[in-house]
């Protein structure tokens, strides 16, 4: 069974600016993202961060800033961690939500554009 298929929530590629503060102990980064979706993100670095691992993230999305705390679910030493966010107010999830909508309907507007230029 792939991964798409054991998510919650579909996963948007968020547009190649946006980066992530992030936090795991005393170790602090700010990272690109490959993907984000409701219920977490995928956090390009190469920085070791063990399974299981708190995580905090700030994110400044085009609505506002979205804090959350995560947990470290995927490792990937090559390419970076997935987390899933597990705290989250209701304000910063309407804005997560809110980013997420733009991005996905974004997604379908270039698909779109990619199928006319064939």
């Amino acid at each position: 069974m792939g991964d798409e298929e054991q998510r919650r929530y579909p996963r948007a590629v968020p547009p190649k600016s946006l980066k992530v503060a992030w936090q795991s102990g005393t170790r602090r980064a700010v990272s690109y993202l490959e993907s984000i979706g409701l219920g977490g993100l995928f956090i390009v670095t190469r920085q070791a961060v063990p399974l299981r691992s708190m995580v905090k993230i700030l994110m400044d999305l085009q609505f506002g800033e979205v804090r959350a705390r995560a947990v470290v679910r995927r490792i990937s030493p090559a390419r970076g961690i997935g987390i899933e966010f597990i705290a989250m107010t209701q304000e910063d999830r309407a804005r997560l939500n809110k980013a997420l909508q733009l991005m996905f309907a974004n997604a379908v507007s270039s698909d779109c554009r990619d199928k006319e230029h064939r």
